[in-house]
């Protein structure tokens, strides 16, 4: 018993240190990076994009269950059927039409491209917010400045990244890929196809930001974030089973094997959805969202980096100078944002202290919260 009290003691001192934030969020970037890379190599070896979607959310679903049912079940508000209707279009949009997009997207490109435009989301999501006048803009001011510079910033980027694929290629490392991720016997492989790739997962990005706008509202009408993850993934997957009726019809493409695509799904439902969530939201509520979200390009140099040793990739400049456009506009954007808090989420009561205020920015704080619970990657 003194054993076991003196683990949890140490276990809490080294959480509550003030360097353990970083180390978690380097550690979670590189669960981030993985996530991009399995889910390559998966749909590379015949793992159906639709049916990844189906199994990953179940197993989210199975993963979040007593987790809700332990922590919600006295605070749980009850549920009408028009805030389930919300969620189920809420679901829609950051689940199934995201992950499917972005899940096609990174068949026709590679892990260390879906990575870079991963880091346009805050800039979207910021454009959109915006447009919907739920987001404030001071163009007098260097902040009001610096969020309308870094979000046509990265749109520069993004647009190097779809059409800059001609030229000049940087020469890989080695002869040959020291992992061959495409298997000559699975089916359903894409053939390589830049500008669709690059579309795809912008689009996917675009309704993923319009689902981070929308589950900050939502949230204040049914306050219990498990309940309503719970209920997003089994929406995800009885969306994504019903589109599988039509383009997955196969059954032999739902069969699973101990192999690559069963630890492409395990990997998505547990290291992410489970371990990733649970950290990015205990670092946010110790240093908060800015902080979360300027590791992001991280992700892209570790998967960059990976990339070019085991998989030989080629990346052509463009590539490689629209993902520094992204990252530069990304840090434009993220410190104009750096003082702003567009909801604000009081915890107990509705009378916000200085102590206990929690912002939900919801260009930064939801992407990094709820992105570590749908893959991407």
């Amino acid at each position: 018993m003194f054993e076991t009290r003196c683990s949890h003691l140490s276990t809490t001192h080294i959480m509550n240190t003030s360097s353990f934030p970083y180390f978690a969020m380097v550690f979670v970037q590189f669960l981030f990076a993985g996530a991009s890379i399995t889910m390559k190599i998966g749909f590379a070896n015949g793992l159906n994009q639709l049916i990844f979607v189906v199994y990953r959310h179940l197993i989210s679903t199975i993963l979040f269950c007593p987790l809700a049912f332990v922590y919600e079940r006295k605070e749980r508000p009850t549920l009408s059927l028009v805030v389930m209707i919300k969620i189920f279009v809420l679901s829609s949009l950051g689940s199934t039409i995201h992950l499917n997009a972005y899940a096609y997207g990174l068949t026709y490109t590679s892990a260390t491209v879906a990575s870079a435009l991963n880091c346009i989301t805050p800039s979207l999501t910021f454009l959109i917010a915006f447009l919907l006048r739920m987001e404030k803009v001071k163009i007098r001011s260097t902040k009001g400045q610096a969020k309308v510079l870094g979000t046509l910033i990265c749109m520069v980027g993004t647009l190097t990244i779809t059409f800059w694929r001609e030229g000049f290629q940087l020469n890989g490392l080695f002869n040959k890929p020291l992992i061959d991720i495409y298997n000559p016997k699975a089916s359903h492989v894409h053939k390589e196809n830049w500008v669709k790739g690059a579309t795809l997962i912008s689009a996917s990005k675009i309704c993923w930001s319009l689902w981070l706008i929308f589950q900050g509202l939502i949230h204040k009408m049914y306050p219990a974030p498990l309940s309503m993850n719970i209920m997003i993934c089994l929406f995800a997957s009885l969306q994504s089973s019903f589109l599988s009726l039509f383009f997955a019809r196969d059954a032999n493409l739902w069969k699973l094997e101990w192999d690559v695509k069963l630890f492409t799904i395990l990997y998505g439902g547990f290291m992410v959805s489970g371990l990733t969530y649970y950290l990015v939201l205990w670092s946010i509520n110790k240093k908060g969202p800015v902080f979360a979200a300027m590791f992001t390009p991280l992700q892209l140099i570790i998967v960059g980096i990976f990339s070019a040793i085991a998989f030989n990739e080629r990346l052509h400049v463009g590539s490689l100078i629209g993902a520094l456009i992204i990252i530069l506009g990304l840090y434009c954007v993220l410190w104009g944002k750096s003082k702003d808090n567009i909801f604000i989420l009081d915890e107990g009561k509705n009378d916000v202290t200085k102590e206990n205020k929690v912002a939900l920015d919801i260009d930064v704080n939801d992407c990094m919260v709820k992105n570590s619970n749908k893959v991407e990657s």
